[in-house]
């Protein structure tokens, strides 16, 4: 038998503020928060001889205390690491047939400042934590990670 998946990580910056209008922060029924925001996800591609830039915009739905906690910080071009699973909503209106296909976030994560450059990190959700620089920088020392003092890997590798 085989399993499905639906599950995505996606990275982009935040279109606009959280509670910007009425529909974007509120509470159901049960008393359950609910934001919905919508990030702007940037795509660089090769067209030719040229670098094109390409901007898709994604709408996300997130709930609970996840979506209490992060109401202050959630600003037009904070950028944020959505990791959840796709849901289809379908309706019907006036006999034509609608669809939307939405995020629905598990785990938020806040990675960088507005698009001014600055760097504030923080997480509220907790549990995603994304390695962003997979590239060890600089001044990381991976020599005493291995024990070796010379550069080289040590003969006996602890696993």
């Amino acid at each position: 038998m085989a399993t499905d998946i639906n599950h995505v990580v996606i990275i982009g910056r935040l279109t606009r503020d959280l509670g910007s209008d009425e529909r974007s922060f509120g509470y159901v029924g049960n008393g359950q928060a609910r934001a919905n925001v919508s990030i702007a996800v940037n795509r660089s591609h090769k067209n030719g001889e040229k670098w094109d830039e390409e901007a898709n915009f994604f709408d996300v739905t997130i709930w609970g205390k996840t979506a209490e906690n992060l109401k202050p910080y959630l600003t037009k071009g904070k950028q944020i690491c959505v990791d959840g699973y796709l849901k289809q909503d379908r309706w019907e209106k006036d006999g034509q047939k609608f669809s939307r296909v939405s995020i629905v976030a598990n785990n938020v994560q806040l990675l960088g400042g507005k698009s001014d450059g600055s760097q504030q990190t923080g997480g509220v959700s907790g549990g995603f934590q994304p390695r962003m620089n997979m590239s060890p920088s600089p001044s990381q020392n991976y020599e005493s990670d291995f024990g070796a003092s010379n550069g080289d890997f040590p003969e006996d590798i602890p696993f």
